[in-house]
């Protein structure tokens, strides 16, 4: 089994990941993409790494056995998941959040609109479909809260919940 938890960064992935207790192993992505070179350079205006697809795709594959993946990232959307974990953030209390650990502010504004607009969300949905998606709003909840829910979705105890978030306020 692969499981995928994604979202717009600063919306709590590695930390609730890091505090979930399954048998699946724990992968960041992130780590792994900067770690293994998998990226084709940078994006020097957004001072990103710019990710391979297909080697990220390929280096997951080779990758999954027996005890399965849980995979973190704001990328893990893209790749084969069994069920996708969207994790959501109040744009405001997103963009603070990204800025508290040292985003630029025209950064984290960005990320705070693409929350707004659903864009990983939208994404995931495309990719995955409206039954493997599974949304959880972190904005008022504790780390172990989120991570209580990623479990649940592990074990197959919630329901999918695509489309159940709503930021158009923001905007």
């Amino acid at each position: 089994m692969r499981v995928a938890v994604t979202g717009t960064p600063g919306t709590g992935k590695t930390t609730a990941t890091e505090l979930v207790e399954s048998d699946l192993e724990v992968m960041h992505l992130n780590d792994v993409i900067r770690e293994e070179g998998l990226d084709e350079g940078t994006d020097e205006e957004r001072d990103s790494l710019l990710a391979d697809f297909d080697a990220i795709r390929e280096w997951l594959d080779e990758r999954d056995d027996d005890t399965g993946l849980l995979v973190d990232s704001h990328l893990a959307h893209h790749f084969g998941a069994n069920r996708v974990v969207v994790l959501r953030c109040h744009p405001e209390r997103l963009e603070g959040r990204l800025i508290e650990r040292g985003e630029s502010e025209p950064k984290a504004a960005e990320n705070a609109e693409s929350e707004a607009l659903d864009v990983i969300l939208s994404e995931a949905v495309a990719e995955h479909g409206t039954e493997s998606v599974y949304e959880i709003d972190t904005t008022h909840r504790t780390p172990a809260d989120v991570a209580s829910d990623i479990e649940a979705v592990i074990r197959g105890e919630r329901a999918p919940s695509a489309g159940t978030v709503d930021y158009l306020d923001y905007l």
